[in-house]
């Protein structure tokens, strides 16, 4: 009886719970869920979490060491990040006289900052949807390697076009299982 009450609960409890979760491109924001949002207690517009032109939130999140994200807190370029993302850079600066990872490490002066090597931080610019021209590409009549393959080249060529003469890295993706693309500005 009282594992039966306790599915019960479950049960119960699972259908009355909601999520309101999953991926929301940003320059979506303003058509899909700034309403919605602003329902729950958001103050921001969605132009002041995503805009290309003007400032906006979108400018204080970089991805930190290619794949982590880290917040800007400070004009001078200081960063927050999970300890997870950082703990390689830190372990890579640590010796046995200075355990930065035990010990931690505060730097008093610009002078004494320690730099590692390969660590990048990326800013994010802006994104678009190149669907149609990606899937201009394509037709039901190819394989699924050639199909793949002028993706794949499409893609290429986007990547080039877009990064100003590697000014910018650019990143394409596709979502929603091949049936949307966007490329990445960084």
């Amino acid at each position: 009886m009282k594992k039966l009450l306790l599915l019960l609960v479950a049960v119960v409890t699972t259908l009355h719970a909601s999520a309101d979760e999953g991926m929301w491109f940003l320059m979506h924001l303003k058509r899909l869920n700034q309403v919605d949002m602003q329902k729950m207690g958001l103050r921001l517009t969605a132009e002041e979490i995503y805009s290309i032109n003007n400032s906006s939130l979108k400018d204080a999140i970089v991805q930190f060491g290619g794949g982590c994200t880290a917040e800007m807190v400070s004009k001078d370029g200081l960063v927050l990040t999970n300890h997870h993302c950082g703990y390689g850079t830190i372990a890579e600066l640590s010796s046995a006289e200075n355990d930065y990872l035990t010990n931690g490490f505060w730097a008093q002066t610009r002078q004494q900052e320690l730099k590692p090597k390969d660590l990048k931080v990326r800013f994010f610019v802006r994104m678009d949807d190149v669907t149609d021209r990606i899937l201009s590409k394509v037709n039901d009549g190819m394989s699924e390697a050639e199909r793949n393959k002028a993706i794949a080249n499409e893609k290429a060529l986007i990547e080039k076009e877009k990064s100003e003469n590697g000014k910018s890295v650019v990143s394409g993706a596709s979502f929603y299982n091949g049936n949307e693309f966007y490329y990445f500005v960084y």
